[in-house]
């Protein structure tokens, strides 16, 4: 693209967008083309900076798989005419949105890079104002025409990650997020440090976006003392196609027989379960310790160190692609957006 770096920055809702009303002092949505004036310094960017803002916006607890498609749709009717994308977005389900646009944007080529803030923006020590302008400063990064940033991450508090590696591990504090199997990809001071041999490189590809997403999956959470009526309660949801199970340590599980059954005969009735840890970094590694080997021999799938949000958003973008039951446990296994290590 010629001439000016464009951006353009979406507002989808959330915290960061909030201003104080002078008269009131009720904080409200920010107008997004009031954004030069909340942050005067963007003008010193030499760069194109355009706004997108959904009516209506939607508070991150709110987030849901509609809404994620309407987001690609934008992201993809815009994605020629723009260098980058900034996605403002609540801190509470950034994760789940961030995992999801990167197997939503197949051969993504531009940085979609999704940020928020503990504090509006409109009070006076927010963190939104730093958070927004590395975002637009990392999505506008470029060495010899290319973006450095090729993919979808998350910036915070001075840090940017791979955001289908993340979770939000604070609510208080101004670092939100955590990135425990994958390390940074770069790191805000006086200067933008880029670990560039961590990045997905570019392809070159055309964009193409995937819309189908299967929602018919569920979190199977283990804990001491879980009783057999939670768990095949769970596995017996009507339409049921998929379960993320949060098991202890390295892939974990109680060994009695009632349990062992209950997923075993799920798993004959074709409802996939995918093991993943309950811990914030590690891995799941099947039959490493006796209280796994069983999971191994009926069947249960194994998801490396990926976490739970990006478990979540892989299966409903594999399972709304139609694929065989061989096709899907292949690629839960491996990594198509840089989700796992295996």
């Amino acid at each position: 693209m010629e001439g000016k770096t464009s951006i353009l920055v979406i507002y989808t809702g959330g915290t960061i967008g909030m201003i104080k009303d002078p008269v009131t002092g009720a904080l409200h949505p920010i107008n997004m083309d009031l954004l030069y004036q909340s942050i005067p310094v963007l003008k010193n960017f030499n760069y194109k900076i355009d706004s997108y803002s959904f009516e209506p916006l939607i508070d991150s607890s709110n987030m849901n798989p509609d809404f994620w498609i309407k987001l690609a749709g934008v992201i993809e009717e815009n994605y020629e005419s723009y260098d980058g994308f900034v996605v403002l977005h609540g801190t509470d389900t950034m994760s789940f949105t961030a995992s999801v646009l990167s197997f939503m944007l197949e051969n993504l080529n531009k940085p979609v890079i999704l940020t928020g803030s503990q504090i509006p923006l409109g009070v006076v020590r927010t963190d939104g104002r730093d958070n927004i302008i590395n975002s637009i400063e990392i999505a506008a990064a470029k060495i010899e025409d290319t973006p450095i940033v090729p993919e979808v991450c998350i910036c915070f508090e001075n840090k940017l990650f791979r955001g289908n590696r993340t979770n939000k591990f604070n609510a208080e504090n101004f670092e939100a997020f955590v990135s425990g199997n994958y390390p940074t990809l770069a790191k805000v001071g006086v200067h933008i440090k880029y670990k560039n041999h961590l990045i997905l490189k570019p392809n070159f590809k055309k964009l193409k976006v995937h819309y189908a997403l299967d929602q018919n999956v569920a979190i199977l959470k283990l804990f001491p003392g879980i009783s057999e009526n939670v768990v095949k309660s769970i596995l017996s949801i009507h339409g049921l196609k998929a379960v993320v199970m949060e098991t202890y340590g390295s892939g974990n599980a109680p060994t009695n027989k009632w349990f062992i059954k209950a997923l075993e005969e799920a798993i004959k009735n074709d409802i996939v379960i995918l093991n993943v840890t309950q811990c914030k970094s590690g891995s799941v590694e099947i039959g490493k310790y006796e209280t796994s080997v069983d999971l191994g021999r009926i069947g249960v799938i194994g998801g490396y160190d990926i976490t739970t949000e990006s478990a979540i958003a892989k299966l409903m973008f594999l399972l709304g692609r139609n694929l065989s039951k061989d096709e899907l446990k292949k690629y839960l296994q491996i990594s198509l957006r840089g989700e796992l290590t295996n």
